[in-house]
């Protein structure tokens, strides 16, 4: 599967944007999909991932009640809905795909899991 992440931009901090992660070549629903994201001089972080089910939603406890996972078979596509945006926020966001039928929160958010990786997208929030 080949992945797209498209949406970054420039916000004003408490603004909103939505990635978008277009796949290609095999659907959405065969792999679980996640978004990581690293910021200038800091490790690459899990923010969020879907599973493959698509039942199945998970976050960082720094964007949880903020930012919202969403996915669309029909476009292939798996969205990361981001509000309420802070500086801390601004990095740059990478989307991923894994296999497998079984949500498990720790092997879905470590990094290393992944295989397919889109390229990424910046998002840099102003205060």
């Amino acid at each position: 599967v080949q992945l797209q992440a498209c949406g970054g931009g420039l916000v004003q901090a408490g603004g909103s944007l939505r990635l978008s992660c277009a796949a290609s070549g095999r659907s959405v629903s065969q792999y679980a999909v996640a978004w990581f994201r690293r910021a200038a001089g800091k490790g690459r972080e899990f923010v969020s991932a879907i599973s493959s089910t698509g039942d199945t939603t998970d976050y960082a406890d720094a964007v949880k009640g903020r930012f919202t996972i969403s996915r669309d078979t029909a476009k292939n596509t798996v969205y990361l809905q981001m509000n309420s945006l802070k500086p801390e926020d601004t990095a740059v966001y990478y989307c991923a795909a894994a296999g497998g039928p079984y949500y498990i929160s720790s092997y879905y958010s470590r990094a290393n899991t992944y295989g397919y990786w889109g390229q990424g997208t910046q998002v840099t929030v102003s205060s």
